[in-house]
């Protein structure tokens, strides 16, 4: 009698967690479906805009300088394939995390993690521009592409979004400064 008892438990407890699975398994694909998740996996940019927030990012992108030369990932994401997709997991969590909860700034922010990605995609692309520009004495100093040219891709994006008077704009001091000149 006991071992058809615990028999039966053992069959139930498979049975809730198979229909948990199935259920979690079901959520999930649906939810990847409708948020269109695949075209995440893409280099194409209009997948950046699945979402009616970035309408004026891609908007703005599609009228920049970069629109012939670079797509989203060129400047978002790492170039090496899995620090690439690592980032746009993170991302990707981060974003449907925010956008189901509402808990996220207006304008859009740029995290430290994407701000680093960013920076270091400014510099792949136009590293013979920037050696000459850190050709200084202090070879630890970095100077910062994006104190300067924050609004390259998205040059359109509402007014306002990253003001030049930003304290995230006047952290750094300019490299046109005169304390970064050389004598």
């Amino acid at each position: 009698m006991r071992n058809r008892i615990s028999q039966r438990h053992a069959i139930m407890v498979v049975f809730a967690l198979a229909l948990a699975a199935g259920l979690a398994s079901g959520v999930g694909a649906y939810t990847f479906i409708y948020a269109r998740g695949a075209s995440y996996m893409t280099d194409n940019p209009e997948a950046c805009a699945n979402c009616h927030i970035m309408d004026d990012h891609y908007n703005a992108w599609l009228k920049s300088s970069h629109k012939n030369v670079a797509v989203c990932n060129d400047c978002h994401t790492p170039h090496s394939l899995v620090p690439k997709y690592v980032v746009k997991s993170i991302n990707g969590w981060n974003h449907s995390l925010a956008f189901t909860t509402g808990r996220f700034a207006e304008p859009l922010r740029i995290t430290e993690m994407n701000r680093g990605v960013t920076e270091d995609a400014c510099r792949r692309c136009h590293a013979p521009i920037v050696a000459m520009m850190e050709m200084h004495p202090d070879p630890d100093e970095r100077h910062s592409c994006l104190r300067c040219h924050y609004d390259v891709g998205h040059r359109a994006v509402r007014s306002g979004a990253w003001p030049a008077t930003s304290p995230a704009m006047m952290e750094a001091p300019s490299p046109h400064s005169p304390q970064e000149r050389s004598p």
